[in-house]
């Protein structure tokens, strides 16, 4: 049996972006060890892959906690890489610019600044504890969906310009 699809909440519906826009609350350790969890995470890896996307936070589909996942390709690894309340230890100075785009604001697409290497301090889908030292593609997408646990999106990073390009 498949995980449910999970809806994709989106920046242009008034009571979805309120929640958007909200610092995640951190996940407890009851939460974690409960099956209703355990489904959550598998509901929102099959979601995410089913969207496009390659990662997807907990307040993108209405939910607000500090969980987030990113696809196991991007991670390079053999499953999606699982984030329990994660906090960005450390990042580094040298930034590059590469287009992003997310799945709460379809269609929408900008050039980022983001830093090519983050440290990441996080728990693991079994409230384990793990450090990784990210770089390139997974540290940009770390820090694209740590911002969503901290109320913040993508375009938020713009220029003035660039967002009124994007009729935002």
């Amino acid at each position: 049996m498949s995980p449910a699809k999970l809806s994709i909440w989106k920046l242009v519906k008034p009571r979805q972006a309120e929640l958007l826009r909200q610092v995640a609350k951190p996940v407890t350790w009851a939460e974690i060890e409960s099956t209703d969890f355990q489904k959550l995470i598998d509901q929102m890896i099959s979601s995410m892959y089913r969207a496009g996307g390659i990662g997807l936070a907990a307040p993108q589909i209405g939910i607000s906690i500090r969980l987030a996942v990113i696809v196991a390709e991007v991670a390079d690894r053999p499953e999606s890489l699982i984030m329990i309340n994660p906090v960005i230890t450390d990042v580094d100075r040298v930034q590059d610019v590469i287009e992003e785009g997310c799945l709460s604001i379809p269609g929408k697409y900008a050039p980022v600044t983001r830093s090519l290497a983050v440290r990441l301090k996080a728990l693991d889908r079994h409230g384990q504890p793990y450090q990784i030292l990210a770089k390139d593609l997974l540290a940009r997408v770390i820090q694209h969906e740590v911002d969503h646990l901290n109320g913040r999106l993508f375009i938020d990073r713009l220029d003035q310009n660039t967002r009124q390009n994007l009729n935002l």
